[in-house]
């Protein structure tokens, strides 16, 4: 596994993080869903691998994979050899203090998460939402302090306009706040919306990516059908994807990443992994895995260098969603 800065920073991560949004979801979907007994394989796995990144929130599973993870994957090593990431944000109850970025929340939040993850510090805490009522200054402030307490070593951002991104840290450098470190977004081979603006900020600011569905879902393991349904369990029964999901473009580009996967002895997730890993500001996309063969898989594309050529065949057919700003 090779190992880069996160960022502008001097934490070193893994250039592949291991999301958790899987670990607790038993019950709750029909693929992917592991608890203790079956994550404890997969943290092994990515130790053994080289992965020291992980990534989870306190509304994956409403804090269960936050539980997991103090349960397992906190005995495997020391605390140290560990990079922690996690988020904050979205509704955790029906209480209205426990929403959003407010004060109060972020406070309650990371010490609930702290408990939950069986840890005395976060090594990378993100805003997982913003709020329409929390002002950046409070926010900015309040994350502030809690890497001043100790709690938190290292701030990040997710899902977010580009412009309150920026916001985010103008604030930082004005007040000699925390700077965020890393960005959390939607960004794979059919989805590059962020590009023009968000990737651009983050290249020019020294904020590393860490986006999440780095396959699209799984569309970019190219062996999905276009009528619906696939090889795996999860393309079989993914509510969110349906018939007529994809558009003609990104099943060129499933067809680019076959060609190429055969050519190089590798499989299309990993030349779509391999992508990801070649651009600058790339610091390390999150893969879920399903199975203990994806994650040893997907850790092989770290070693996978694409040529100009082939980065530009997987580029050529993709179209944007939405049409830039003039």
């Amino acid at each position: 596994m090779k190992y880069g800065p996160l960022g502008r920073s001097g934490l070193m991560v893994s250039r592949l993080c291991l999301g958790g949004n899987s670990w607790g979801a038993k019950g709750r979907r029909g693929w992917g869903a592991f608890d203790v007994e079956e994550s404890r394989p997969f943290f092994r796995k990515a130790l053994d691998l080289g992965i020291n990144f992980f990534d989870t929130a306190d509304a994956y599973n409403a804090g269960r994979s936050e539980e997991i993870i103090g349960e397992t994957l906190m005995k495997l090593v020391p605390r140290d050899d560990l990079v922690i990431s996690t988020k904050t944000g979205l509704k955790m109850g029906d209480e209205p203090n426990k929403i959003g970025l407010g004060r109060k929340h972020l406070m309650s939040a990371v010490d609930a998460q702290l408990k939950r993850l069986r840890t005395d510090y976060i090594d990378v805490y993100q805003v997982h939402r913003l709020d329409p009522h929390t002002p950046l200054e409070e926010v900015m402030y309040s994350l502030d302090q809690l890497v001043r307490s100790g709690k938190v070593r290292y701030i990040g951002g997710s899902t977010m306009p580009a412009f309150k991104f920026a916001q985010m840290l103008m604030l930082a450098d004005w007040k000699g706040y925390a700077r965020p470190v890393c960005m959390q977004n939607l960004y794979n081979l059919i989805q590059r919306e962020e590009e023009p603006e968000m990737n651009r900020l983050c290249h020019e600011q020294g904020v590393g990516l860490i986006p999440y569905s780095p396959l699209a879902r799984g569309f970019l393991a190219a062996n999905r059908m276009r009528e619906g349904g696939g090889a795996t369990e999860r393309s079989k029964n993914d509510q969110v994807v349906k018939p007529g999901t994809y558009r003609d473009c990104d099943w060129r580009i499933a067809e680019q990443l076959r060609k190429i996967a055969a050519a190089r002895g590798a499989t299309p997730a990993q030349i779509a992994f391999a992508w990801l890993l070649s651009k600058p500001y790339m610091a390390a996309p999150i893969m879920g895995a399903t199975s203990l063969d994806q994650l040893e898989s997907a850790a092989k594309a770290a070693d996978i260098t694409l040529t100009s050529e082939e980065i530009t065949a997987l580029e050529k057919p993709y179209e944007p969603r939405v049409s830039p700003a003039t």
